[in-house]
């Protein structure tokens, strides 16, 4: 498998993987609209020639979307092979381009979220720690910040302080919903469950978070994607319509 790299001149006509190939879609439009922007700040966005979800999105630590304080480091914001694509080492390829590239840049290691068990947007666990990668924080209510460092001597980096009340949000009736452009998917489902919410009167208040200052701060070690209902939190994974009903019919609402 050969290795695609995301430029500023081949943005507009390259798949960004994730099972959407309608450059007019809204999830299109605006995850590339956030990959254009991070693009000078040394986002790398790496992809398989294959048809399919096989890529790695990273970053210097000090530009990431996420409440982490691991200056030196590169941060991975997403590794993600298809099950379809299994044993065939694309996931070894991704990682090892990453690592070199890190290394060259003179990064002391990588880190990168993830949690004790696989949850789905949420990098494996398992394969990380067969990677070489060890726990370097944790906040509530599963979230592990895992990191490789090149140097034993390199200190750990850590969650923001804003992160650690991960379990707890903003003491407010109804819905919250924090979400960025890291990932296109929001920017179809959250206005969808919003408008679900609305219609059966139940509060619901969307938060986009647009600058990497705000999602640094928020109350979420994930802010790409994390619901809390009645300041409690609900779900960092992206929910459908279909997803949305149960949660609500299993709440009474």
């Amino acid at each position: 498998m050969d290795l695609v790299k995301i430029t500023p001149e081949n943005l507009a006509q390259e798949h960004i993987c994730c099972a959407l190939s309608n450059n007019a879609d809204c999830q299109v439009l605006s995850k590339k609209a956030w990959l254009k922007e991070r693009l000078a700040e040394g986002l790398v966005f790496l992809k398989g020639d294959v048809r399919g979800k096989c890529f790695i999105e990273y970053l210097p630590a000090e530009f990431a979307w996420a409440p982490v304080e691991a200056d030196g480091y590169t941060f991975i914001d997403c590794l993600w092979v298809a099950g379809r694509f299994a044993g065939q080492g694309h996931s070894n390829l991704l990682l090892e381009e990453c690592i070199r590239d890190s290394r060259e840049r003179g990064k002391k290691g990588l880190a990168i979220l993830s949690s004790p068990k696989k949850r789905g947007f949420l990098s494996d666990p398992n394969y990380l720690r067969h990677k070489g990668f060890a726990v370097a924080d944790t906040a509530p209510p599963y979230f592990e910040l895992l990191y490789l460092p090149f140097d034993g001597q390199a200190e750990p980096p850590r969650f923001g302080p804003s992160a650690k009340g991960g379990a707890q949000g903003p003491a407010a009736d109804g819905f919250v919903l924090y979400y960025t452009n890291q990932c296109p998917f929001p920017a179809k489902y959250a206005p969808l469950i919003e408008g679900m919410a609305r219609d059966r009167a139940v509060p619901f208040r969307s938060v986009h978070l647009t600058t990497r200052e705000q999602a640094r701060q928020a109350p979420t070690p994930f802010p790409t994607y994390s619901l809390f209902y009645n300041g409690a939190f609900v779900t960092h994974e992206i929910l459908s319509e279909k997803k949305f009903e149960k949660l609500l019919l299993e709440r009474g609402l």
